[in-house]
């Protein structure tokens, strides 16, 4: 008995000595922060040269959608010949309501949009039948297009609406006769193998320059009559709406996208 215990106490006074020398070894100190260390140069961004509101110019990198002077870049989404829309001497083009909607010959995924709108000064009729239009996001997403001005309807029906789901946070609409902008910024659902969003499509809308849709997630396709469906789809071109209403039909210009 009296081994053990003195083996025990030798055991203990081993441990004590390693623990001893553990504690009293010292390591480096972190090297101290200096401001390069949270700095990388590559890949350097690509050079892209803004455009110039005053003369109507895409920046460099974007695809014109249309330049002013003919709708080379669009076709008839009815019979996939020619765009037969009214291409007019100031460089807009009307909405021709006889030959159906219009869309681009490109499809696109995720993309940054310009795009200008004007409804004219003799406007008439009110809520969704006055300077009804759309801008179709892939071809399944309705951003509408409407006389907003003085003119109320329903809520996610107004310009600025993605159409029947998310009404705009504000009502920017200038009056008929001056040109409204939309700004988007859009980025394409994926899809799961059994066809439902992986991630849904987000799209945040600038109209006129005021933010009208804030990273918003669209939930489905743009229905007319019901709720929005979950259709799973690649690459789809934009369209533009020519809409039944009876009200003069309005004009676009100064169309361009950027590929994300």
């Amino acid at each position: 008995m009296k081994n053990r215990v003195l083996n025990s106490g030798m055991i203990l006074i081993v441990l004590c000595v390693s623990a001893s020398s553990f504690a009293q070894k010292t390591y480096p100190e972190p090297e101290k922060m200096r401001p390069g260390m949270s700095e990388f140069w590559l890949p350097q961004p690509v050079i892209v040269t803004p455009g110039d509101i005053q003369t109507n110019t895409a920046p460099s990198d974007a695809i014109v959608l249309f330049n002013g002077k003919d709708l080379s870049a669009w076709e008839s989404v009815r019979t996939k010949g020619a765009a037969e829309w009214t291409v007019n001497s100031d460089g807009s083009f009307t909405v021709n309501k006889k030959h159906g909607d219009i869309q681009t010959k490109d499809v696109f995924e995720d993309f940054q949009l310009h795009i200008e709108w004007c409804v004219p000064v003799s406007i008439t009729g009110e809520s969704q039948a006055r300077g009804n239009s759309g801008v179709f996001l892939q071809g399944k997403y309705e951003l509408q297009v409407l006389d907003s001005y003085v003119n109320e309807t329903y809520a996610n029906g107004q310009a600025g609406s993605i159409y029947k789901q998310s009404r705009p946070l504000v009502n920017a609409m200038r009056k008929p006769g001056e040109w409204n902008v939309y700004d988007v910024i859009y980025t394409a659902p994926t899809f799961k193998e059994d066809g439902t969003y992986r991630t849904p499509p987000q799209v945040t809308v600038l109209h006129n320059g005021v933010v009208v849709q804030n990273n918003t997630t669209i939930i489905g396709t743009t229905e007319y009559v019901g709720f929005p469906r979950v259709e799973k789809h690649g690459a789809g071109p934009i369209v533009l709406q020519s809409h039944g209403d009876p009200s003069e039909p309005i004009r676009f210009r100064n169309i361009w996208i950027r590929k994300l």
